[in-house]
């Protein structure tokens, strides 16, 4: 049972690791587009203020927020396309189909039973419990909803895919019988979360009192929900009532009354007030994005195997700008949030406790999450602050507290965050840089199986592929074939079959064994490896 369990598990973690590789360049474009256009940046640099240079910032910004504001899209659709055994683009399509037919299945059902939502003036649909994805309004289940139904057609895909009919039915066999199952799955998976989410969601809402009404206890509750229940999209649902309604506190300017914490701060700052009030505290969610990611990038890379620590570095830097600049943390968040969820728990408790801290030292400035940004409108409202210096001494702390309480659960639960997919090298395996291919006349000198075509007749990487396939004890015991950023991920019917002396004729850095699982390590061109694998057991 444990080991059935630890299989699924295994399967899981590979299928999201898919969709998440795209990440990391994600947002070293969000942190180019940020640089471009940030206004503290281009009142010192000047010339980013022409036109061409500002309307390029742009492209690239919201370009790469597509990605990020469509997390749920990218899951449905990588997570079946990896966990399908065959035809993964069948897999994927019908994972894109299926987030379709389930959209509008919730929308339609929203819409019968008198359920659809107004969008608001300045909110949209922010606060209500619904989102529009890809322009469909139906309940908002964030990041979430597209994990789940994509495992749901991964599952059901290699359970039907393989269907087949005889004379005039033959037109409903394969992924069209997946099909046919797809469409009422995505029925009833939309009856399922437009009855059951929206319960939860009013359960999150009610807290709203309990956190107004505690003080401190209630500001970390407040900041420990925002962060934990991120992936779900019920954090919309935590801060929005503070942001904007008479929870964050009520201002009365003449005949104007000013309602929401996010308001009355704006208001305040143009205001000649003493001090910020206390609304100010339901702002605070910035300040780990400010701070706290540096640690938590510091724990990545400082745990990082040693053969991966330079490409982790590579990796993670630009997200960790990204979330102090722009307050754009999914890019990091979701490096971990399913591989690590334990480490993902104790984010959000740093997170609420820190906010916490801030109410109790009485610590008032503004943390916008932008840390320049920050800066900037703390010098220029200093006399409504206090112990502003506070702020970052918490901020440094918060940075060191990251890093150590990471760094010791990371090494001590084996979590495979960035740097650790799978397992370290073996002993006595040297690291390599990435390496240059091998000269064609040296590969194709290399032996394979008497089943293939000589290797003077094959090309490099074609050669090279075979070297890998019969060193994985042939096309049969291949059972699974994926990859990771550095490393090409196999599951074998008959581990015994391995043939380490084939594969090591190809340029790698190391074999990871781990039961019917093999990981080889190739570097950033593991990739084209995978491809020409694939192409040549297509082949045979």
């Amino acid at each position: 049972m444990k080991k059935k369990i630890t299989g699924t598990l295994e399967t899981f973690s590979k299928a999201m690791v898919q969709p998440l590789m795209y990440l990391s360049a994600a947002g070293i474009l969000i942190v180019i587009g940020v640089l471009l256009t940030n206004s503290i940046i281009t009142n010192a640099l000047p010339f980013l203020q022409w036109g061409p240079i500002q309307a390029l910032g742009k492209l690239i910004y919201n370009a790469a927020m597509a990605i990020i504001n469509h997390l749920a899209v990218v899951f449905a659709i990588g997570i079946p396309a990896a966990l399908a055994k065959s035809d993964k683009h069948k897999a994927a399509l019908l994972g894109f189909m299926t987030y379709l037919m389930y959209l509008v299945s919730s929308n339609t059902l929203l819409s019968l039973t008198g359920n659809l939502a107004e969008e608001q003036p300045l909110l949209g649909l922010i606060g209500t419990g619904q989102a529009k994805i890809l322009g469909i309004q139906c309940v908002d289940m964030s990041v979430f909803g597209g994990i789940i139904l994509g495992c749901i057609v991964g599952w059901v895909f290699n359970r039907t895919s393989q269907k087949r009919f005889k004379g005039a039915l033959q037109i409903f066999s394969g992924a069209n019988y997946s099909y046919i199952w797809l469409l009422f799955t995505a029925i009833l998976f939309a009856l399922v979360t437009n009855a059951v989410w929206p319960v939860v969601q009013g359960w999150i809402s009610a807290l709203g009192g309990v956190i107004k009404s505690t003080g401190a206890f209630g500001i970390f509750l407040y900041g420990f929900l925002e962060r934990f229940l991120l992936p779900t999209g019920l954090h919309h649902l935590v801060y929005t009532p503070f942001q904007f309604s008479d929870l964050g506190g009520v201002l009365q300017l003449g005949e104007n009354t000013v309602v929401g914490a996010y308001p009355i701060v704006m208001a305040e700052m143009n205001l000649p007030v003493e001090r910020f009030s206390d609304s100010i505290y339901f702002t605070s969610i910035g300040f780990t994005k400010m701070f706290g990611y540096f640690g938590i990038g510091a724990a990545f890379i400082y745990t990082a195997y040693p053969e991966n620590r330079k490409k982790t570095a590579t990796t993670i830097i630009p997200l960790v700008i990204t979330a102090s600049l722009s307050s754009i943390t999914e890019p990091i968040d979701f490096m971990f949030i399913f591989a690590a969820p334990l480490l993902y728990l104790v984010h959000s408790i740093i997170a609420g406790l820190f906010m916490a801290l801030l109410k109790i030292f009485d610590v008032v400035a503004l943390w916008n999450g932008n840390l320049l940004s920050s800066i900037l409108t703390n010098i220029a409202n200093v006399d409504k602050t206090h112990r502003m210096w506070l702020m970052w001494v918490l901020g440094l702390v918060q940075i060191v507290v990251y890093f150590v309480v990471f760094t010791v659960l990371i090494k001590k639960f084996n979590y495979h965050t960035p740097g650790r997919e799978g397992d370290p090298l073996p002993a006595g395996a040297v690291p390599a840089e990435e390496p240059a291919p091998e000269p064609a006349a040296v590969v194709a000198a290399t032996a394979v199986s008497s089943t293939a075509a000589p290797a003077s007749d094959m090309p490099a990487g074609d050669t090279e592929a075979m070297n890998i396939i019969n060193g994985l004890g042939g096309k049969a015991n291949i059972l699974s074939l994926e990859n990771c950023i550095t490393r090409l991920r196999v599951t074998m019917a008959d581990p015994s079959l391995l043939d380490e002396s084939l594969i090591n004729r190809t340029v790698n850095s190391g074999i990871v064994k781990k039961g019917s699982d093999v990981q080889i390590v190739y570097g950033l061109r593991v990739a084209d490896v995978k491809r020409d694998v694939e192409e040549q057991l297509e082949k045979l």
